[in-house]
């Protein structure tokens, strides 16, 4: 079996949803409930800098309205990321890759990447996000999980940063899991944990791949894939499913 050094619970987005996803209003808030490791989505911008937003729109999560992948970085850094979850959070931004490393090395908290690439920039937000991961955690531990939707960006970031640990991630878990998550090199497998049951848990583990599942907001369901053999829970509700829950 594979090393893994994280934590059983897993911030989804960084605050769960009791902060505005991706930002470091949402990291903070998650570091403050005594969470350990955050799960958050990494894009690119039209001048390719590396920043967090989960849509390929930046529509429903801020006052701004296009595709992340028409705008330089110094237009979506000025989009309020905040005010459209709670005006409390007016003001929050969408923060960089590097903002959100210095942010994690503060706070004591691991990291889950998500390799999310707006339509048709799969392979360069591959290559980008992991270099700049590569770089930034250099001399951190532990190494930051990188994650993908997307064969061709995790491909690319396993070609550009072979010594970062990759997870792919399913909505639907396909027939042919072993050999792509072979060929990629990956520590673990991220699922959807409706799709999970026990037998393919035990499949899953058996193979040597660790298990990430997401998004479980039910204590209950998190007991029970625990139970299973599940390695780490990705959750909504931090409030509710804290650092300690399955201690």
């Amino acid at each position: 079996m594979k090393t893994w050094p994280y934590p059983r619970i897993v911030a989804h987005r960084g605050g769960g949803k009791i902060a505005p996803e991706n930002t470091l209003d949402a990291i903070d808030t998650g570091a403050r409930l005594g969470l350990k490791m955050i799960e958050f989505d990494a894009k690119l911008s039209a001048d390719d800098v590396v920043f967090l937003l989960h849509d390929d729109l930046v529509d429903r999560t801020s006052d701004g309205r296009g595709p992340a992948k028409a705008m330089r970085y110094d237009e979506i850094e000025k989009l309020d990321a905040g005010t459209w979850f709670d005006p409390r959070f007016k003001g929050a931004r969408m923060p960089t890759l590097v903002q959100v490393a210095e942010r994690c090395f503060s706070h004591g908290l691991a990291a889950n990447i998500e390799i999310k690439p707006c339509e048709g920039r799969d392979v360069e937000t591959g290559v980008l996000v992991a270099r700049e991961a590569a770089r930034l955690w250099a001399d951190a531990g532990p190494a930051p999980l990188l994650s993908s939707f997307s064969y061709a960006a995790l491909e690319a970031a396993a070609q550009t940063a072979p010594d970062l640990p990759r997870g792919m991630l399913y909505e639907v878990i396909p027939s042919d899991w072993r050999a792509q998550t072979a060929a990629l090199s990956c520590v673990s497998l991220h699922a959807d944990h409706t799709t999970l049951s026990e037998d393919l848990v035990r499949e899953i583990k058996d193979s040597g791949l660790r298990i990430l599942a997401y998004t479980v907001n039910d204590p209950a369901r998190a007991r029970e894939l625990a139970q299973w053999g599940v390695d780490a829970i990705c959750t909504d509700r931090i409030d509710v499913i804290g650092a300690g829950f399955l201690d």
